[in-house]
């Protein structure tokens, strides 16, 4: 199994893309680090408790990480995933307890323990920075760095330009994208925006797995509501699953190989900029992601959340589509 952490700000899509990881027979989850984001702190590292005991997996550590940005004032995204980060859906406290450790030594003790480390980076790069800063040896022992952040050709959702995450702490996104010992992956909003799930989707899922789906049912309906007040989409964009899928499928995704900065200071704080025409003549240290298979990512993300086959949710789509198709 492949060994990877999970820095995370839950969040009601990282609630999913943990949820995923966990029913990933591919992938052994060695430690989760939480960062202030979605929701502060505190709330994220209790989310990602409950996830696990919802998953049954109270064997992995939950690290608390930074409670603010490198230098900018903090602002959650409590608006867009509630109160408590899971929807108001006053899911009880989990009754395990996160590990002793803070994020930073966590990360020190994991990759010096472990070799061929995947990190996955679902909210703001905070944690990752100020590790890097503090014991930049130990992360030569990651071997992967997917990142859930930034925009390429496609509008902000915090700015008219900037990505929430990247834009909470654009100085912690620089500073890893031009610290990291590999070239990082980037799932940006140009592709997670083809991730929606709608109301019939959700259908799909209670139909396929009604005990699975209560979970998600429960914290997705004030991300639907949220959708169509601001943005006037019927669902919800689930960003962080994306990276769960990508880590898996590299081929259900392409992107392009260029020098990336993020904005720090300014009307453009947080926005990505990609050198696409190589101006700057800088060498790349990013793969930044321009195309998904919408229709194989989108049936894994269900699969993996239900932990069926992916046969059985094709078979039900390409079901469906025929039945519509015939109706028209």
């Amino acid at each position: 199994m492949q060994k990877i952490i999970i820095d995370t700000d839950p969040g009601i899509d990282d609630s999913l893309a943990i949820l995923m990881a966990l029913n990933s027979p591919e992938l052994d989850v060695i430690g989760i680090t939480v960062v202030e984001g979605n929701v502060p702190t505190e709330i994220g590292v209790q989310n990602a408790l409950k996830v696990l005991e919802e998953a049954g997996r109270l064997d992995i550590p939950v690290f608390k990480g930074a409670t603010a940005p490198l230098k900018h004032e903090y602002v959650s995204a409590q608006d867009t995933h509630g109160l408590d980060g899971l929807g108001e859906s006053d899911i009880s406290s989990a009754v395990i307890k996160m590990a002793d450790k803070d994020a930073s030594s966590a990360y020190e003790q994991l990759l010096t323990d472990n070799e061929d480390v995947w990190l996955l980076a679902l909210g703001p790069l905070t944690n990752i920075a100020i590790s890097m800063q503090k014991t930049p040896e130990v992360w030569q022992n990651m071997s992967r760095l997917i990142i859930m952040g930034g925009a390429y050709q496609s509008n902000g959702n915090t700015s008219p330009v900037a990505e929430y995450n990247f834009w909470v702490d654009p100085d912690a996104a620089d500073y890893v994208l031009n610290s990291s010992p590999i070239v990082a992956e980037i799932v940006p909003l140009d592709i997670t925006r083809k991730m929606l799930l709608t109301p019939n989707i959700l259908s799909l899922m209670q139909r396929l797995s009604p005990d699975k789906s209560v979970f998600i049912t429960k914290i997705i309906q004030f991300y639907f509501d949220f959708h169509w007040t601001q943005e006037h989409v019927l669902g919800a964009v689930i960003n962080d699953p994306l990276v769960i899928v990508h880590a898996l499928y590299p081929e259900y995704t392409s992107g392009i190989s260029k020098y990336v900065t993020v904005v720090t200071e300014g009307i453009a704080l947080g926005q990505s900029i990609v050198d696409v025409a190589d101006i700057w003549h800088m060498e790349a240290n990013a793969v930044i992601l321009t195309r998904v298979d919408s229709l194989h990512a989108m049936s894994e993300i269900i699969a993996r959340l239900l932990n069926i086959p992916i046969e059985t949710v094709l078979t039900e789509i390409n079901h469906i589509a025929t039945t519509l198709e015939a109706l028209s």
